[in-house]
């Protein structure tokens, strides 16, 4: 022969590598992973959840410019390097907006920003009670490339940190659904009998309960938080697995190499696990992509609705919430950069699975 014969991995993969909205959507969850996990070495803002307020300048507008006066700490930062790039630096330093300032033997006078053309008051500060890298560091210049929120917080700092949650919502709930939804729907599948109808009527009455109402009950449940957030959306997602697992596997369970494995006396779980599974992953694999989006729409309605990732974190469905009345007000960027972090990357978790279902039927 000339060539070797490829497998179906190896085709599925070429024809998705042929689907160029596949492979950019691919390369786009990529990045906003990249961007989730090093979000505060990436964000201008390296305080925890972006936090760092300052209401005199609040809801301006997307690349504004101001001198920032730093004032250092006597309380020592004992975070380790780690600790500040994963999860936020506690600032212990205190910054105040200016306007203008000048240095006079040793001492620098500076006025305070004021909002809405207001004149700020006037300071001074000795400058004798800094070492000379202190006194280099006191005054910079500070550019909020996209704006300011309400609170005078960073959006892009705040956009950074937030897809952290808007991504990883996505894994821990496909992971729980994929495997209550692979349990249960094998097990209804393979088995079938009193076992399918029990496990059937758990997933049809799980079904009738509109998504958002059984996530809110959940969520009210466990309480309000980070981790129940993904908990609870994870425990809905479920039913769509299962089903398609189960419908998958009674007619897999039919097939024979399937009858070779029971004649060779291989037990249940072998035969469902090491057979079966792999040969129905297709369609799961689609799923699990239409649920990541499906996980991450839920979360922003939730934390729209107050219940979801609670303040100070930052989340594009909750800065959604704080601002979504300044559509009307003359600043609807606010509102709609975090919107549309959303809308791209859901757009991308759902053109992903569309090149997947393509890629992976066996009849085109």
């Amino acid at each position: 022969m000339s060539g070797k014969t490829q497998s179906l991995k190896q085709l599925a993969l070429q024809k998705f590598k042929r689907n160029f909205w596949g492979v950019f959507s691919f390369f786009f969850i990529f990045l906003v992973g990249l961007v989730a996990i090093f979000a505060y070495a990436l964000a201008p803002d390296h305080s925890q959840y972006a936090n760092q307020m300052h209401l005199s300048i609040h809801s301006k507008a997307p690349g504004f410019t101001v001198n920032m006066l730093t004032l250092p700490s006597e309380i020592k930062n004992t975070q380790n390097v780690f600790d500040k790039l994963f999860f936020g630096t506690v600032n212990t330093e205190t910054e105040v907006p200016i306007s203008k300032y000048q240095i006079k033997e040793h001492t620098l006078l500076y006025t305070e920003y004021a909002a809405d053309g207001l004149i700020g008051e006037e300071k001074q500060l000795d400058l004798d009670l800094y070492s000379d890298k202190e006194q280099a560091k006191l005054v910079t210049t500070k550019t909020f490339y996209l704006g300011t929120d309400k609170y005078g917080r960073d959006v892009l700092s705040r956009v950074l940190v937030g897809a952290r949650i808007s991504f990883f919502i996505g894994f821990v709930a496909v992971f729980i659904s994929v495997l209550i939804g692979l349990t249960l729907g094998s097990l209804a599948g393979y088995y079938g009998g009193k076992v399918d109808a029990v496990i059937m009527w758990i997933i049809n009455v799980t079904w009738s309960i509109p998504t958002l109402l059984l996530v809110i009950a959940i969520t009210l449940a466990l309480g309000k938080g980070f981790w129940q957030v993904f908990i609870a959306v994870g425990l809905t997602m479920w039913v769509e697995v299962a089903r398609v697992a189960r419908g998958q596997i009674i007619s897999a369970k039919e097939m024979q190499y399937v009858t070779a494995a029971r004649a060779l006396g291989y037990t249940d779980y072998r035969i469902i696990s090491k057979h079966i599974l792999p040969n129905i992953m297709a369609p799961i694999i689609v799923i699990c992509a239409a649920n990541f989006a499906s996980a991450i729409l839920i979360e922003s309605g939730l934390s729209f609705l107050g219940i979801g990732a609670q303040p100070p974190m930052a989340s594009w469905g909750a800065m959604i919430k704080d601002h979504y009345n300044y559509i009307i007000l003359g600043k609807p960027y606010l509102a709609i950069i975090p919107g549309f972090c959303i809308m791209s990357l859901v757009m991308a978790f759902m053109l992903m699975g569309n090149a997947l279902r393509d890629a992976l039927d066996v009849k085109s």
